[in-house]
């Protein structure tokens, strides 16, 4: 690697968090950094696409669903009406803000920006299809880190296309939302997207392939939320296989599936398609370079971020098996420093991720979270884990908030009572989990949360009833 003279110490393809954060780890310690984006707009999925534009659309929807419920705390909504025109707009004013910010910090000068779409021609080798003209540079780096993320996933099932649907960056941008909508998926984006159109006052109707909804999640946290958003006006479909799509006389769409051996229909508006995503890989001639790719077309990755060619390394939706911002942040940066650790011929001082505190939430309402390992992964490791929970509809500061769902879980070791793992699914479930990942750093056992103090009356107090049982078990 040392012989030839490249362009770059580094080339980042793909300017979303995880690539910015492994560029500028790069930058930071003097290297030479390119980074390559073709994206429409500079910023990356969770700013333009994902995260924060879809929390400004809830937090709408949340206030609109707490005026809907207003009555039962002595108020009057009398004359609410949402204004989709005013909800879009705050959207964008809040993202453009993000957006810019992070477009600036990719042209501030650190490191060269090529605005383009890049293919290996070998392993240390790009040549880029620049946006604007057309032309084609080549470039040479003596590392290279894939960070181009993933793409909405769309089935090929009868109908579909003719009968034609939206996605969630269709969602994003809506001022005319359909009255009625069949929402296809059960995951954190079809959910955040039911709760939002439902919270908004429209007939949702959600149609999920797996027996439950958030597949891989613990299925008594994904049994509350089904019955918490069903006792809204959301209906609910789980353990289905779609069998077509087709017009009505009404001018409707019609969803048809199978479940339980017998077909059944729904009819709506519009059709949102939210059944996951696939990384981002086509056109990148990655069999040029020899990289190994999964089934999915993800590049395989080890838990040094290396790919099948050690100095081609990946991070983020493209290769990782949690499409998840902050640890496309932490892949991203530990690409860099290992990428680094290669450029000084230190490949037995690479580093490894570590997934112990992979940490997830949902913004539905209730929202859910979780970090460490589930219940189900615990038992499937052999281990039979301490599992206490405490529920919301009977823990003061939710009960006064008007909580009538969901519960804290923790899973303790069943020797040592360590915590293993924390799940949510309540009031402000996104934040109350962050006590137990700052637990779970530390590796703290149930015995020693339960004897921090909490104030009261207030939502985190209710972990100490779980860590209590657990700690006397």
């Amino acid at each position: 690697m040392l012989a030839e003279n490249f362009d770059y110490d580094m080339a980042v393809i793909g300017g979303g968090s995880g690539g910015y954060a492994a560029a500028r780890t790069a930058a930071a310690a003097g290297k030479k950094v390119v980074v390559i984006d073709g994206a429409d707009e500079l910023g990356g999925l969770c700013i333009l696409r994902g995260c924060m534009p879809s929390k400004a659309l809830i937090e709408s929807a949340n206030r609109n669903l707490a005026m809907r419920e207003s009555e039962e705390f002595g108020l009057s909504h009398e004359n609410a009406k949402v204004d989709m025109r005013t909800v879009i707009e705050r959207k964008r004013y809040l993202i453009k803000d993000f957006s810019d910010y992070r477009a600036e910090q990719l042209q501030d000068g650190r490191f060269d920006l090529l605005r383009g779409f890049a293919r290996f021609t070998d392993a240390h080798h790009l040549e880029v299809q620049l946006k604007e003209s057309g032309a084609m540079e080549s470039l040479s780096a003596r590392t290279i880190i894939v960070a181009t993320g993933s793409s909405i996933f769309v089935p090929e099932i009868e109908g579909l296309q003719d009968c034609g649907y939206i996605t969630s960056d269709d969602i994003l941008d809506m001022q005319e939302l359909p009255d009625s909508i069949v929402v296809l998926g059960g995951g954190a984006i079809a959910l955040e997207m039911a709760h939002y159109l439902e919270g908004l006052g429209k007939e949702v109707t959600v149609v999920q392939r797996s027996p439950h909804l958030l597949t891989g999640m613990d299925t008594d946290l994904a049994d509350e939320l089904e019955a918490a958003l069903t006792a809204r006006t959301m209906k609910i479909h789980t353990g289905t296989s779609l069998q077509r799509f087709e017009p009505s006389s009404a001018g409707k769409k019609r969803v048809v599936f199978v479940r339980d051996g017998e077909e059944e229909v729904v009819e709506a508006d519009e059709i949102l398609l939210a059944l996951g995503r696939v990384p981002n890989t086509v056109g990148m001639q990655l069999e040029q370079a020899g990289v190994e790719l999964n089934k999915r077309g993800g590049i395989v990755v080890n838990q040094q971020m290396q790919s099948s060619i050690p100095h081609i390394l990946a991070c983020g939706d493209v290769c990782s098996p949690y499409e998840l911002v902050h640890i496309a942040i932490e892949q991203g940066e530990l690409a860099a420093e290992n990428a680094m650790s290669l450029m000084s011929d230190q490949a037995a001082q690479l580093n490894e991720i570590d997934y112990r505190l992979k940490l997830y939430g949902i913004f539905t309402e209730p929202q859910v979270a979780a970090v460490g390992l589930s219940e189900a992964e615990v038992r499937a490791s052999g281990i039979e884990p301490l599992v206490e929970t405490h529920p919301f509809n009977d823990h003061g500061k939710s009960m006064i908030h008007g909580s009538k769902y969901g519960f804290v879980k923790l899973i303790g070791d069943p020797t040592t009572k360590e915590i293993l793992g924390g799940s949510v699914v309540g009031p402000e479930a996104v934040e109350l989990i962050h006590e137990i990942v700052v637990a779970m750093a530390f590796r703290a056992t149930a015995n020693q949360l339960a004897k921090i103090p909490h104030y009261h009356p207030t939502l985190s107090e209710i972990w100490t009833y779980p860590a209590e049982e657990i700690a006397d078990a």
